[in-house]
């Protein structure tokens, strides 16, 4: 048996490390990390490299599934499956009209380039609203900060982590997230090299991190973000410290944007966020007089009741400091395949254009907040949902109150899950169809070029064929919509060639793309301009400039005038709406405040049947003070109940000195009742039980669900014997 060794790169999270798989009679035996990816340079974190256990798991679905009468399922044929989701669908569309159906595509999705795109075009080709994505529960108020901002929700700054002097980090984990919103791998040597070269690392964060344990650690109350960035920008403006010539230049708004922030001085500001004022005055006047700060923020700032507003202040202090699209601060990457206008091309690169039925919330890129899915199926009216495709996803784990979306997905009139595994949400399906892994498919990675620290390109072939009868998602998306008559495109003159025969693939049409791109070689017309040979002519990938470039955000903004928008009238609401919330609860039922973290060997709700991820101590663990495990009579590894307002579960505790008093921490993705052993038998809970699927509890500005800072109460079950 020959052994071949494949280069291809990981899509598991954003930095998107090289890869060489070697392949033996078909069959991934074995990844590692490439020492010639530019980036990587034979960096791979655990994930990558025990994907080659989920790859061949047995558990994983390979065939089309029907579920029989008694709820178990039964092996078919693609054709039989097919033939009976088109035949009940084309019913759904002809009784209830094509805005019946919707579509919940998973975190996984955005890591393909061609799911999307077929996914959001199956829908408007339904002339559908009702499409729903994981960034509800992540990062959809990054983008609708960005289109407050700059009029596009695509412009996204990454920090110049490579010339920064000082890199602010809130609520991001980035030693073990490896970074998100934002795509840099070696992120830790990255981090440390910042130190080398006599700069800072300060984190701010309730919990003293991975990332904040080597660095400088700045702890907060969870969910106080806006007080602390509201009374930074304080200091800033009352001392002077403002870059005068940027306020002026480029953005209209700075002095409404100083008038919002007259009362928040870090006195005032001090019982909330439980950082002493002259730290949060101190870090102002770091962070203007640095040559060249950034300033991140990711899942922690997004995750609390005003994680719009705290996108917003992230930038606006990074403006307000002259530290916007300049070298060392928050720069604007410029992608070699132009997301931004693929993006516009489907309609994905919106905010606000429609609202949802159900809780009058904006869309954010063209989704709707998956939180109100449950409720979009079971409120009767015009636009109720009666059949839901979910692919690549597990929202019965991943959206607030399970409880009340499984119990809505039993009344669909159809119900499809297209995934790699039968997951705690495919258990409920009518149909559970295979999809293929990243290692089966080839792959752009098409909305993370903009966000590298460092310009850069890269491609990929598949590694092996598909195993079993696994489709791409595309694919199966095209059969589907073939059924039922609708050419899935987002683009009307794609719809109408495809109505005549004339339909072009996802790699043609991102082929394309990249040859007219900024960097194209325009079908031969640009010597040395980007193909598709010269990426596959360079299977590592291509540096495509040593550094980010600056001054490019003029160029960029979308509103008129080409102009920031430093008070639009949202923010200001958002403002001044804000209310004291110590203690967290006035009548003291729920005295604790929780917030979610991230594992090195997770990744959300789908990597924990992997043996090799979970060997050793692998369970879940609430993470608890010592003072409040002493008051609350808890020890380590006792089971504990922790319960909100909306719910409760039981886990271990883990009783830690790494976070503030007053705060839990407990992983999510946790709690698995699928059709995986090794997940099954790990046991755990789901954090989110705990969260607000209500649409008043959902953050107004973006429909985010509030899964950071949940006020609960914490009580001892029993004690490890």
């Amino acid at each position: 048996m020959t052994a071949v060794q494949k280069v291809t790169y990981c899509r598991i999270c954003e930095p998107l490390c090289g890869m060489v798989a070697t392949v033996e009679d078909g069959r991934v035996t074995k990844l590692r990390p490439d020492k010639q990816h530019p980036l990587s340079k034979g960096f791979a974190c655990p994930k990558g490299i025990a994907m080659t256990e989920v790859q061949n798991d047995p558990d994983r679905v390979l065939h089309p599934q029907r579920r029989r009468p008694d709820g178990s399922f039964e092996r078919v044929s693609w054709e039989v499956a097919l033939g009976e989701i088109g035949e009940r669908l084309g019913a759904i569309r002809s009784h209830r009209g094509g805005d019946a159906i919707g579509w919940y595509m998973g975190n996984p999705g955005a890591f393909s380039y061609s799911h999307p795109l077929w996914v959001k075009g199956f829908l408007d080709g339904l002339g559908s609203p009702h499409y729903y994505t994981a960034s509800s529960q992540d990062v959809s108020n990054r983008f609708a900060a960005s289109s407050l901002l700059y009029g596009s929700p695509f412009l996204l700054p990454v920090p110049d982590l490579e010339r920064t002097e000082l890199l602010l980090v809130v609520g991001a984990n980035p030693l073990v997230s490896h970074g998100s919103v934002m795509s840099a791998p070696r992120i830790k040597d990255q981090l440390h090299e910042i130190v080398g070269r006599g700069g800072r690392v300060v984190v701010i964060d309730p919990r003293r991190s991975e990332t904040a344990r080597e660095f400088e650690h700045v702890a907060l109350h969870p969910d106080s973000d806006a007080w602390l960035l509201l009374s930074m920008l304080h200091v800033v403006f009352d001392e002077g410290l403002q870059d005068a010539g940027a306020l002026t230049l480029r953005a209209d708004g700075g002095e409404g944007l100083r008038a919002l922030v007259e009362s928040f001085t870090p006195e005032s500001t001090e019982a909330e966020t439980g950082v002493p004022a002259e730290t949060v005055s101190r870090l102002a006047r770091d962070l203007a007089a640095a040559r060249g700060a950034a300033i991140y923020g990711r899942t922690g700032t997004c995750l609390g009741r005003n994680g719009t507003l705290v996108s917003f202040l992230l930038d606006a202090l990074a403006l307000a400091t002259g530290n916007l699209d300049v070298p060392g601060g928050l720069m604007f990457g410029e992608a070699a395949i132009p997301f931004d206008r693929v993006a516009e091309l489907i309609g994905a690169d919106s905010y606000g254009k429609r609202r949802s039925r159900i809780g009058d919330l904006p869309e954010v890129l063209g989704a709707m907040p998956a939180s109100v899915m449950a409720k979009e199926i079971t409120t009767p009216g015009r636009g109720q949902m009666r059949a839901l495709f979910v692919s690549a996803g597990n929202p019965v784990l991943s959206v607030p109150d399970a409880e009340e979306l499984t119990a809505a997905l039993a009344t669909l009139d159809l119900c499809v899950a297209i995934d790699i595994y039968m997951s705690d949400t495919a258990r409920h399906a009518d149909y559970v169809l295979p999809a293929t892994t990243f290692l089966e498919r080839e792959d752009f990675p098409l909305p993370f070029l903009g966000l590298f620290t460092t310009p850069f390109i890269n491609a990929t072939e598949a590694v092996v064929e598909p195993s079993g009868e696994a489709r791409q998602e595309w694919e199966i998306v095209e059969e589907i919509a073939g059924r039922v008559g609708v050419v899935p495109s987002s683009v009307l003159a794609m719809r109408l060639l495809g109505r005549v025969g004339i339909r072009m693939s996802p790699r043609r049409l991102i082929e394309t793309l990249l040859r007219i791109g900024p960097q194209g070689d325009r079908f031969g017309l640009r010597r040395g301009g980007l193909s598709p040979r010269k990426l596959r002519e360079a299977p590592h990938g291509l540096l495509l400039a040593e550094h980010l470039k600056a001054g490019v955000l003029g160029g960029k903004i979308r509103h008129r005038g080409g102009r920031i928008q430093l008070c639009p009238p949202e923010i200001a609401a958002e403002v001044e709406s804000l209310r004291p919330r110590t203690p967290a609860n006035g009548n003291g039922d729920y005295p604790m405040r929780m917030i979610g973290l991230r594992e090195l060997r997770s990744h959300n709700s789908w990597m924990h049947n992997s043996p090799k991820l979970m060997a050793g101590d692998r369970v879940h663990r609430a993470r608890v003070n010592p003072d409040d495990a002493a008051g609350l009579g808890i020890g380590d590894g006792d089971r504990i109940r922790i319960s909100s307002a909306h719910g409760e579960i039981e886990t271990l505790a883990l009783v830690t000195d790494e976070l503030i008093e007053g705060t839990i921490a407990v992983p999510h993705g946790w709690g698995h009742d699928g059709g995986w052993q090794v997940a099954n038998a790990a046991g755990g809970a789901n954090t989110n039980v705990l969260a607000s699927s209500e649409p008043e509890d959902l953050e107004r500005l973006a429909g985010m669900a509030h899964l950071n800072g949940i006020a609960v109460r914490v009580d001892a079950v029993e004690a490890r014997s």
